[in-house]
């Protein structure tokens, strides 16, 4: 397992074993212990954690678990890996074991593999107002580059009538809309990301002298039934990105009124925010995007 140039003091009985050594369960375990105190959980399963794993191009071997002299996990980290870049994502220290710098050292670890990897940049996001985390990954120079938001809309039919035509596209159709796209996506709303995407589906939205655009977005299935949108992409091709984004909302909630919606890494810079928020969305927390480069 490598290691990056950073200096770090590692316990004498500290064990590093990649995450490829360990079960899916021991994993999910794992995870969720360090995540008890956290300022937003976000608990998983066993199940969701092999399709982030998937999603998201994690390496379980360049992905790293620390452990006591007994063989008890205390934290871990994991690597995404993709062409010319990783991700670090999941790190965590189980509560009792925090101030140990083990932390740091499974940071040391994943920037020395994607180093031995002969990625450059290290991206990564953490979730704003985490200072201790905060200023881990400011001391393994990361620098921060823009925020993103969680939202959150509770079952309602739409603010207003829905103006224009409708389009319905299937997965393979919404897929092919995705070049288009004119903003700059996090890790996991890149059209790499969403092509592992299953039930993904798209509207686009036309309307004489006011604009047309269209927004792609997951159906979450649970036993053969929808029951949460998530993984918003809009995009406006004519007019006003605001009047577009209130069309396309419009008609996506005259159909859906019933559905929890839960959108991830909404730029604060996106021009179709002002409207997601009139239109009943609620932010729920904030995450900073940070890049690290190596010369």
């Amino acid at each position: 397992m490598a290691f990056s140039t950073l200096a770090v003091p590692i316990e004498t009985s500290l064990q590093l074993l990649p995450a490829s050594a360990f079960t899916i369960e021991q994993l999910t375990a794992a995870y969720n212990q360090t995540r008890v105190d956290y300022l937003v959980p976000m608990p998983m399963n066993a199940a969701r954690l092999a399709e982030y794993i998937a999603t998201y191009d994690v390496s379980l071997e360049d992905s790293v678990v620390a452990l006591d002299g007994n063989g008890q996990m205390l934290g871990l980290a994991m690597l995404g890996v993709r062409p010319e870049r990783a991700w670090v994502t999941r790190l965590g220290v189980l509560p009792a074991a925090r101030r140990r710098h083990i932390g740091l050292t499974l940071m040391n670890v994943l920037l020395g593999n994607a180093e031995h990897r002969g990625l450059r940049r290290t991206v990564l996001e953490v979730i704003k107002n985490n200072i201790p985390a905060y200023n881990l990954f400011i001391r393994c120079g990361f620098a921060p580059t823009q925020e993103y938001l969680v939202l959150r809309r509770p079952p309602a039919p739409p603010l207003c009538e829905p103006r224009g035509s409708a389009e319905w596209l299937d997965r393979e159709a919404a897929l092919a809309l995705l070049p288009e796209r004119a903003d700059t996506p996090s890790w996991i709303t890149e059209n790499r990301s969403l092509a592992r995407v299953e039930s993904l589906q798209a509207l686009i939205v036309t309307a004489p002298d006011v604009g047309s655009g269209w927004l792609v977005f997951q159906e979450q299935r649970f036993r053969g039934l929808t029951m949460l949108l998530s993984r918003f992409m809009l995009h406006t091709r004519t007019g006003s990105p605001p009047v577009v984004a209130r069309l396309l909302l419009a008609h996506l909630y005259r159909r859906y009124p019933e559905l929890d919606t839960q959108i991830e890494n909404v730029a604060v810079s996106d021009p179709h925010l002002p409207m997601l928020i009139e239109m009943g969305f609620i932010e729920s927390f904030r995450r900073i995007e940070m890049i690290r480069d190596t010369a």
